[in-house]
């Protein structure tokens, strides 16, 4: 399963094709288009990319807001778009400003959205970070499959009525994968939706397939699966442990499905882990 291109997903029968059709996947926004074009020129331009992003006043500011921030600015003020671009570099930029459009591109309802994009943005933080601390995989890869991976979430939930109910199962089920728990009550899953969304808005073909995979922890050990794919799968799995701890919470359910796998295929001791853990924690309260 070598992700050259981005997944097609599995569709077993009329009514499958037909649910996921009923879901709406935001169109890719314009501004991202433009954006992509010019990321794919031989030499991108950040004066360009700049005026891109220029056209879209909000869109600006929030970058702006997003780069000086404690974890992204390390101490550097940048006062424009171009200045932000030259400081962080311009895949990092892009990753930020994707999901930036993401977040105004997703409906739902008010207080639970705020809650699934903050957990969201902590997810890409961890992801970030424990990236750069291992070496594993480009930063802004990391950012968008973290912020991307649950996407799928308030998509379905704006298609079901129960699925608050069913997110709810599914995080408590300690045996069955979260995805088999969506399954088995709609007949999909926020990994495949949020893959299909990924593939229409022109990610990256190995964050397509790690958001498709993410909690499907037999890939660990597989080495037919791209090993960056299962890397990022892996640093998915230590983010979760870092977000439940962070929030005082001892027990990871997910950890427990896919902690040992994960571990075993970053390399990781049971020491080098307890210590990259609270480097995270560490790096999150420092954010706040």
């Amino acid at each position: 399963m070598t992700p050259a291109a981005a997944p097609a997903l599995p569709v077993e029968n009329t009514v499958e094709d037909a649910l996921l059709r009923s879901i709406r996947i935001p169109p890719r926004p314009s501004l991202l288009v433009d954006l992509q074009q010019e990321l794919a020129e031989p030499d991108p331009s950040p004066r360009r990319i700049a005026r891109i992003i220029g056209n879209d006043v909000g869109m600006s500011g929030a970058l702006l807001k997003l780069a000086n921030s404690p974890f992204y600015g390390a101490g550097r003020k940048a006062k424009s778009v171009e200045q932000a671009i030259n400081f962080l570099g311009i895949n990092h930029c892009a990753a930020l400003l994707t999901g930036l459009l993401a977040k105004q591109a997703i409906e739902g309802d008010g207080a639970t959205l705020e809650q699934f994009w903050e957990t969201s943005a902590r997810r890409a933080q961890a992801l970030v970070y424990t990236s750069r601390q291992l070496r594993i995989a480009p930063p802004d890869i990391a950012h968008t499959f973290g912020l991307f991976c649950d996407i799928g979430v308030p998509l379905l939930m704006n298609r079901f009525p129960g699925y608050v109910d069913t997110f709810a199962a599914a995080s408590n089920d300690p045996v069955r994968r979260f995805t088999e728990v969506e399954d088995a009550r709609h007949q999909t899953n926020h990994a495949a939706i949020g893959c299909l969304l990924a593939r229409n808005w022109g990610l990256s073909p190995d964050v397509s397939w790690a958001i498709l995979l993410h909690h499907d922890y037999r890939v660990l050990d597989d080495p037919a699966t791209d090993d960056a794919v299962r890397s990022l799968v892996a640093l998915s799995v230590l983010a979760e442990k870092g977000i439940q701890r962070y929030h005082g919470n001892p027990v990871s359910l997910e950890w427990d499905k896919g902690g040992a796998p994960a571990c075993r295929h970053l390399g990781l001791s049971e020491d080098e882990t307890a210590d990259l853990l609270d480097e995270l924690h560490e790096t999150f309260h420092n954010e706040r």
